[in-house]
C-alpha cells in the first residue's frame, strides 16, 4: 500500500487519517507542521541541490506575502 500524499489532503482529512493511522509518524509529523503554521501550507523538502536553486527567489515572494498579511 502506498502512501498518500499528505501534502494535498486537508487539515480535517490529514486528521482523519492519523487518527486511523496512529503508527504513522510521518504523517503526525505534516499535521503538527500544519497545525503550527499560520498560513497551512506545507511546501515539499528540496530532493537535490537543484531544487534549491530557485529558493531565493521563492524566499522573497513568501516574505512579501506575510508582509501583505
Amino acid at each position: 500500500m502506498s502512501k498518500p500524499d499528505f501534502t494535498s489532503m486537508s487539515r480535517a482529512e490529514l486528521r482523519k487519517y492519523i487518527l486511523e493511522y496512529r503508527e504513522d509518524e510521518e504523517a503526525f509529523q505534516v499535521y503538527v507542521d500544519r497545525f503550527k503554521s499560520d498560513t497551512s501550507e506545507i511546501f515539499p523538502a528540496p530532493q537535490t541541490i537543484d531544487d534549491l536553486k530557485d529558493f531565493s527567489e521563492l524566499q522573497r515572494q513568501h516574505q512579501q506575502k506575510s508582509n501583505q498579511g
